[in-house]
């Protein structure tokens, strides 16, 4: 079997979807499957941090990389189809996030270009977020429809969680979604002769300090304000703690990334964090293993609720970290408020700062979620990802176009 990816990210690109896209081509490889991925052309421009940056998983092969995209408009449809036939593709996968293709609707009509050929291949969605692309001004309930467009005239959907799930059967019922949730894009790796001692004190972390720690790109849906607030109300109670951010802050896809970066840190002066907010920048994958592997706990105050979409929120619990995060929208049932995460309501400084220091008062709740926690991942590697993807695949081409 030969499959074809278009991600409008791809490492050495900073962003989630890349990520997400080079460990499950990977995995698929490891299964002896051939593979390709069409991108953008910054993922040609980028300059990788290190060699360990493009590796999730030992692999024998690597896959086929056509970073041709230098702008994603209607005239990238036909350097996509181009591609996919030269490649002799059996499945064209699409991994879809409005913003990693700048918000131009033009992949959303792939399918409907893929139906004007006699001989295509099968064409799988894989949705990571239901952001709807720019069209015109004032375009309105026309933006939905674009996005239903793409759910419809594709031969298989995946999403990644519950709610988009749920979502997609609402809106769009003569469509049957698959679900298969997404992996760690950071594994549990730290460099050769890793003291977690000496790299907290490397940090600037003193040993009677809590640190806490965020990872992911800031954005208005990730709840920057509360985090520094509640910073802010853990510092006032008199508590010795720091905060870790790492990773890169803003990425290369969603532009509007670095206005939230700037008015976060622009609120970090000006509730007097300055000393205690530490920025690891972008890193190489073992060296965010390693910050991980030096906090205490891990907080995600997301404004849309604690979800497995979040490639973050996957990276601390495949690293065995207490969490405390929001309540997802859409009950998750795999998710146990007091055995495996601590959950708070959003937008709420109060509650996630108490949170926060039920877990500084008691190591022994803290060593309970953080064994819950790494329970919890194993229902997520990437070869059980990869076997599900298989499946669809298989369920397709044994099915007549």
């Amino acid at each position: 079997m030969r499959i074809c990816f278009v991600s409008g990210e791809y490492p050495p690109m900073q962003g989630g979807v890349g990520d997400y896209t080079r460990e499950l081509v990977q995995a698929l490889m490891q299964l002896g499957y051939h593979a390709a991925v069409i991108t953008s052309i910054k993922a040609a421009l980028s300059k990788p941090t290190s060699k360990s940056a493009q590796v999730g998983t030992s692999i024998a092969t690597t896959p086929t990389v056509k970073p041709i995209i230098s702008k994603w408009n209607w005239t990238s449809l036909t350097h996509i189809l181009r591609v996919a036939t030269s490649f002799q593709s059996n499945v064209l996968h699409i991994q879809y996030q409005t913003a990693a293709y700048a918000m131009h609707p033009a992949i959303n009509f792939l399918p409907l270009r893929l139906h004007l050929n006699q001989t295509r291949p099968r064409l799988v969605v894989t949705f990571h977020d239901l952001r709807v692309p720019y069209l015109f001004p004032k375009a309105g309930v026309v933006r939905k429809w674009v996005n239903l467009l793409l759910a419809r005239w594709s031969d298989a959907i995946i999403v990644t969680n519950t709610e988009e799930y749920e979502q997609l059967n609402r809106t769009c019922p003569s469509v049957t979604p698959y679900l298969i949730p997404i992996g760690s894009n950071i594994h549990p790796r730290t460099p050769p002769g890793y003291d977690r001692a000496a790299w907290r004190s490397h940090l600037g972390v003193a040993e009677e300090e809590v640190l806490l720690c965020y990872f992911g790109f800031l954005n208005e849906s990730k709840g920057g304000e509360i985090l520094f607030r509640t910073l802010a109300e853990l510092i006032r109670r008199a508590h010795k703690v720091k905060l870790l951010m790492i990773g890169g802050q803003v990425g290369d896809s969603d532009p509007t990334n670095l206005a939230y970066f700037e008015h976060i840190k622009a609120l970090g002066s000006e509730l007097g964090l300055t000393e205690h907010v530490l920025w690891t920048g972008y890193t190489p994958p073992e060296q965010v293993s390693a910050n991980f592997m030096a906090a205490d706990i891990c907080v995600l105050p997301y404004r849309d609720g604690a979800s497995y979409r979040r490639g973050s929120f996957m990276a601390a619990l495949a690293h065995g970290l207490p969490i405390v995060s929001t309540q997802p929208r859409v009950p998750i049932t795999t998710l146990v408020n007091g055995e495996n995460i601590l959950l708070v309501p959003p937008d709420n400084v109060k509650a996630t700062a108490d949170a926060v220091e039920k877990l500084i008062s008691s190591p022994t709740l803290r060593t309970q979620l953080a064994h819950k926690a790494l329970e919890l991942a194993q229902a997520f590697t990437w070869d059980s990802i990869a076997a599900k993807t298989v499946q669809v695949y298989k369920e397709l081409l044994e099915t007549p176009v």
